[in-house]
């Protein structure tokens, strides 16, 4: 087994290419960091900068590098002792550009006879394969060009082939065009209309079907090829939701790669735990980062922050309801033509109650899939549910309900992908837009409904963790989180906070002009998170969140005057004399609890039952809001050159503080893996003592200080607070020894956490 002691996620792009990559291993190694984890690298779309829409999974990307920036990257990690995880893609494959995609092309050419046809989940009783691409101009642009190898039609940029045989000098664009096996359409149709999966509600991703072992073989040889070379160590599996059946595909996976370590972007909502059955070793750690960010986050603001959000901004929806509301938004609007599909597969029922019923459904069930028939309860209880909502729908309900619960029905099968786009896009993707009451809480896996959580809660999910997912991953940051971990950070802050911060809020909330308040109430709490960063980035962030929200504007549709609204308040807050004054007084409020914060789910993350990643550049404070915010060019020059240092510096603006935790933490873990074996929590005692969050690892002990602005406020610091240690500790943050009861203020004289070896 190669479980790597700790990760390091770099985004393989054009402008940090495999190469590039290659040339910062000595910096990874100096670091403390066990394995390079990269984004993928396999062929994507031209320009793609994440590397999600693959386009020919058997070659590596030219653009970041090709075969022999693979080859450096490889020889240089493992001459340096580091080990390689890949990021795949298994669920879709990109198609924006088709003459890109070598299968898809081929598809479009020949059709359902086509070599690749196995590969797309493609519904071909639909009729052509439905393409919405088409502008307001529709076919008066399109045209038959001649090429070398024949001809194509083209609209705009966009180039199609024409099947051989069909057509001729002399005929017309339309006639040529019902010739194919596929027909083009306006753009608007896409979520109506389409008869092939795609990932979510994009269009341009096709999804494949991995469940025949042959296309599981074609689309995975050259990932299959790293593994028979020893290239890779572990890898890292991107939506295995999206699977027809991803208990299978772990299966297979496992199988072509024995003693690798495996991981998946599984999603697990509150209560659910990963499959026994899947052959893997844990997830990417949205789990965990939702643990690490309740502990932090004081239970006592809870009443503060709801009674502002129904009372001043005028929202009295709770949570549920706003997660019910945006799971039957994606289902009727985003993804219609997934349910569609669903509704024709139960053709002896009313067409109009079932695509009801598969709605009510989805929206009720409280996770992504139920993969039945593991956690078939969960399927019955939205069923329920979705009976209680529509008593009508109840006969049709008993009935398709049956059918989902089996296994072998392909209504089943597919109603498990319907699900998970479901969730995703009308939970994180807009009802965590909407539902604004501590948007801290608003997070990737996140559970808003809980606000806070007390250490004892804590030590009990870490020891399940230990139990259970022992080299599952975890994570503060990843390319996908909505807010940066020190954002986040500093906006735990704001439940200690929150006599301080409302007022704020509320005036803020009043002179937006922003008609949806809620929305206003996030941008003011982003504003206090954030701080006042480079106003381009602050307006990009407010454009992608308005859309998602989908309340004033939308991106298909947008609202010109609700958007000028949401632009003119980011210019307010930072143009405005007294808004801005105010917003610089709590600011500066924010600022050191908030490092403490960082440092303080910094240490926690690296330290806890799991494997610990750190995302590029976040071992610096990290002010990134969502993406494409969260993968800007990271200087690496600039983190080269703490490498330098010999002692543990003081906290400050630069960051530093928080680059020496992280280096020390890791290379810990690396040197001596075994201290990180158990868990065990380290309670101290004193009026302060529920400030203190402490746990024994098997040998290496993590302290930190958690709530700090109310521990200054409150107790008058720490008091008599101690915390028990048996025998002597040396902390290896700033050298400093310990023996038997510890006072905090000694403890944390230095630093607000310290990471404990026996002297």
């Amino acid at each position: 087994m190669r479980t790597p002691t700790s990760t390091y996620r770099l985004q393989i792009r054009p402008s940090l290419t495999l190469a590039d990559a290659a040339d910062l291993t000595d910096y990874l190694v100096d670091l403390g960091v066990d394995a390079v984890y990269l984004s993928p690298v396999l062929t994507a779309t031209t320009g793609s900068d994440h590397g999600y829409d693959t386009v020919d999974p058997t070659t590596i990307d030219p653009a970041r590098g090709g075969e022999e920036g693979w080859r450096r990257l490889v020889d240089a990690a493992h001459a340096k002792g580091l080990k390689v995880v890949l990021d795949i893609v298994p669920n879709h494959l990109g198609i924006s550009v088709p003459a890109e995609n070598p299968a898809w092309w081929d598809v479009l050419t020949h059709g359902r006879d086509s070599a690749y046809a196995p590969w797309f989940d493609i519904n071909w009783d639909a009729g052509p394969l439905h393409l919405p691409v088409l502008g307001d101009d529709g076919f008066e642009a399109l045209q038959v060009v001649s090429t070398d190898s024949g001809a194509e039609l083209r609209y705009h940029e966009h180039r199609f082939p024409i099947a051989p045989g069909t057509y001729a000098e002399g005929d017309s664009v339309a006639d040529v065009h019902a010739r194919q096996h596929y027909r083009l359409a306006h753009w608007e149709t896409g979520n109506t209309e389409l008869n092939y999966r795609r990932f979510f509600a994009v269009t341009t991703l096709a999804g494949v079907r991995q469940e025949d072992p042959t296309v599981f073989e074609q689309t995975h040889e050259r990932i299959f090829r790293m593994i028979r070379e020893g290239d890779v160590d572990g890898l890292r599996v991107d939506h295995p939701d999206g699977l027809v059946d991803p208990e299978d595909y772990f299966d297979g996976l496992a199988a072509a790669a024995t003693g690798l370590w495996i991981t998946a972007e599984k999603i697990l909502e509150h209560g659910e735990e990963l499959p026994d059955s899947w052959l893997i070793h844990g997830t990417t750690g949205y789990d965990a980062m939702t643990e690490i960010n309740q502990v932090f986050i004081d239970p006592a603001g809870e009443e503060t922050f709801t009674d502002f959000q129904r009372t001043l901004v005028g929202d009295e929806r709770d949570l549920a309801a706003h997660i019910l509301h945006g799971k039957t938004q994606a289902a009727t609007i985003l993804l219609p033509a997934e349910r569609d599909r669903l509704t024709r597969l139960v053709p002896d029922l009313p067409a109009e109650e079932v695509r009801r019923a598969l709605t009510s459904i989805a929206a009720h069930l409280e996770v992504y899939r139920s993969y039945v028939p593991v956690g078939i309860e969960r399927l019955h209880a939205a069923a329920t549910a979705a009976r209680e909502e529509h008593p009508d729908l109840a006969p049709t309900i008993d009935l398709l309900v049956l059918r989902l619960a089996d296994p072998t029905a392909e209504v089943a099968r597919r109603f498990q992908q319907f699900s998970g786009a479901v969730m995703a896009k009308g939970v994180e993707d807009t009802a965590y837009y909407r539902a604004n009451r501590f948007v801290a809480l608003n997070e990737v896996g996140g559970n808003p409904a809980q606000f806070g959580m007390e250490p004892d809660a804590f030590h009990r999910a870490m020891a399940r963790r230990q139990e259970h997912q022992p080299k599952s991953m975890t994570s503060l940051s990843t390319h996908d989180t909505k807010r940066g971990e020190d954002v986040r950070a500093r906006l735990a802050v704001l439940a200690e906070l929150r006599e301080l911060v409302t007022p704020w809020l509320e005036e803020f909330i009043d002179r937006s002009g922003i008609t949806d308040r809620s929305f206003a109430n996030l941008l003011g709490q982003v504003f206090l998170g954030a701080g006042l960063i480079e106003r381009e980035r602050m307006h990009a962030y407010a454009e992608k969140a308005m859309r998602e929200a989908f309340t004033g504007t939308s991106w298909t549709h947008p609202d010109a005057e609700f958007e000028a609204q949401v632009h003119a308040a980011v210019d307010l807050a930072y143009d405005d004399e007294n808004l801005n004054d105010g917003l610089c007084r709590l600011l500066a409020l924010i600022e050191q609890p908030g490092w403490a914060n960082s440092l303080g789910q910094k240490l926690v993350q690296l330290t806890m039952p799991g494997i610990p990643d750190v995302y590029q550049g976040t071992e610096l404070w990290d002010d990134s809001l969502v993406d494409p915010d969260n993968r800007r060019p990271v200087d690496f020059a600039a983190r080269r050159a703490l490498l330098d240092l010999t002692e543990a510096p003081w906290i400050d603006g630069t960051g530093a503080a928080k680059f020496w935790v992280v280096r020390q933490a890791l290379r810990l873990r690396r040197e001596r893996s075994d201290l990180f074996t158990g868990y065990a929590p380290v309670v101290a005692s004193g009026t302060s003592a529920h400030h203190l969050l402490a746990f024994d690892r098997g040998g290496a002990i993590t302290a930190v200080t958690r709530l700090p602005y109310t521990l200054s406020t409150d107790h008058h610091g720490w008091a008599d607070t101690v915390l028990p240690l048996e025998g002597t500790w040396r902390d290896v943050l700033t050298g400093a020894v310990h023996t038997g009861d510890t006072k905090p203020d000694e403890l944390f004289g230095h630093y607000p956490v310290a990471l404990l070896v026996r002297d």
